[in-house]
């Protein structure tokens, strides 16, 4: 199946500083894809390459099976983080011109501006200026003013930043309902716990560089087959210092286990019981964040 993005060692310097320093991936259609890492590690950088905005000191764009033109980048909805809206207007008015500037007709987006706004529970502060809303509602009608021309690749750039949980549930669902449309999103974020719920595939960068990349799925089996969960009582901070354990975090006397990938997990079990009292002690699938922290260390 042909990738709806492909971004192949794309490189970014600016003078003696390593922006993107060989970034690889591969975006399925009617997937969503997230682009994480923490803040700082070249996602946004790397999103700028791919819509044409910074020119990659070398490596190459594909959109669409082919590398990228201007006409493409006119079937991509693209969400920077930086949010750019006119103060002054309305957010019917302001809907209208984003929808126009992409080439549709008022007579077609009246109806559907109003069934989105409907949908994002903002019908009723479409005559009010966009300075009169909140920061997660000004954050609703820039998602609308990005999906109004229907792209068949979204790109969002920290979406969720500044939402309430109940908005980044709302978020989650549209582009969930995005996905079942068979087209596909590249959500960059920092936020794991939220990528983990959503996205089919992750590319993890550190550091300018892409250091885990595929399935999410893959990605825990491969990298997280060592994985515990601890209950006990006892020195749980001695943990740490176990040649075994990779990583343990530690909460309300509960801990999550990475052990190394050659430790035995009877082994470190039997170690364990000299210190702590144990309750349980069970292999569990890792979560995202503990497969990143080790995708981080091992590149370092």
């Amino acid at each position: 199946m042909t990738p709806i993005l492909e971004v192949r060692d794309v490189r970014k310097s600016y003078g003696d500083f390593v922006a993107v320093g060989g970034v690889s991936m591969s975006v399925p259609p009617g997937s969503i894809f997230g682009l994480l890492g923490p803040n700082g590690a070249g996602k946004t950088s790397t999103i700028r390459m791919i819509m044409n905005i910074t020119a990659p000191d070398s490596g190459e764009v594909l959109v669409f099976g082919h590398p990228r033109t201007g006409d493409d980048l006119r079937r991509i909805g693209y969400l920077p983080e930086e949010r750019g809206l006119y103060r002054k207007m309305t957010v019917m008015d302001q809907l209208l011109f984003l929808g126009e500037i992409r080439g549709l007709k008022r007579a077609q987006l009246v109806p559907e501006v109003e069934r989105w706004l409907a949908r994002v529970e903002l019908a009723p502060w479409a005559k009010k200026k966009i300075e009169e809303l909140s920061k997660g509602m000004q954050q609703k009608v820039q998602l609308i003013g990005t999906v109004l021309h229907k792209p068949d690749l979204l790109i969002l750039d920290e979406p969720f930043s500044g939402l309430d949980p109940l908005n980044q549930e709302l978020f989650r669902e549209l582009l969930q309902d995005y996905r079942t449309q068979g087209k596909s999103v590249v959500l960059s974020t920092h936020g794991m716990e939220l990528a983990e719920r959503m996205c089919d595939h992750i590319c993890l960068i550190s550091s300018g560089r892409a250091v885990l990349d595929g399935e999410l799925r893959d990605i825990k089996r491969r990298v997280g087959g060592n994985s515990f969960r601890l209950l006990a009582e006892g020195d749980l901070e001695r943990l740490k210092t176990m040649p075994e354990v990779e990583q343990a975090t530690i909460q309300n006397g509960e801990v999550k286990l990475m052990l190394r990938p050659d430790a035995d997990g009877a082994e470190a079990l039997r170690q364990m019981v000299g210190f702590l009292k144990v309750r349980e002690f069970r292999s569990e699938e890792p979560e995202l964040e503990q497969i990143f922290m080790k995708a981080v260390r091992d590149a370092a």
